[in-house]
C-alpha cells in the first residue's frame, strides 16, 4: 500500500466524518472561510516543519511508495494529514457544542417543570 493509499483513507474518513457531524448537528457549521484559513496554517506548517525534521535527519520516507511530489522536503502524502484534521475537527466541534446546549436545555426545562 503507498502513502497515498493511506493519506485517501483519512481523508474520506475525514470528509464523511464532517458531513455526519453536520447533519447530526442541525446547525449551521463551521464557517468556511475559517476552514480555508485553517488549511493554509496547517500546510504552510507542514510544508516549514517536515522540511526541518526531513533535513536533519529525524524521518525519512522510502521514496517508491511515494508520488514524487514534494513541497520542500516534504511529500504531498503529507498534507492529507492536515487536510483531514481541519475537515474534521470543525465539525466535530460543532456537534459537541449542539449537543452540549441542547442537553443544558433539556436540563433548563426539567427545572421549569420541577
Amino acid at each position: 500500500m503507498s502513502y497515498i493509499h493511506v493519506a485517501a483513507c483519512f481523508l474520506l474518513v475525514a470528509a464523511g466524518g464532517g458531513i455526519v457531524l453536520a447533519l447530526a448537528s442541525r446547525r449551521r457549521g463551521p464557517v468556511p472561510a475559517a476552514v480555508l484559513l485553517t488549511v493554509l496554517v496547517l500546510f504552510l506548517l507542514t510544508a516549514v516543519f517536515d522540511t526541518l525534521m526531513i533535513a536533519s535527519g529525524l524521518f525519512h520516507y522510502a521514496q517508491g511508495p511515494l508520488l514524487g511530489l514534494h513541497i520542500g522536503l516534504a511529500p504531498i502524502e503529507d498534507f492529507a494529514y492536515p487536510l483531514a484534521g481541519a475537515l474534521l475537527l470543525p465539525a466535530l466541534w460543532t456537534a459537541l457544542r449542539a449537543r452540549r446546549r441542547a442537553r443544558e436545555a433539556s436540563t433548563e426545562n426539567d427545572e421549569a417543570r420541577g
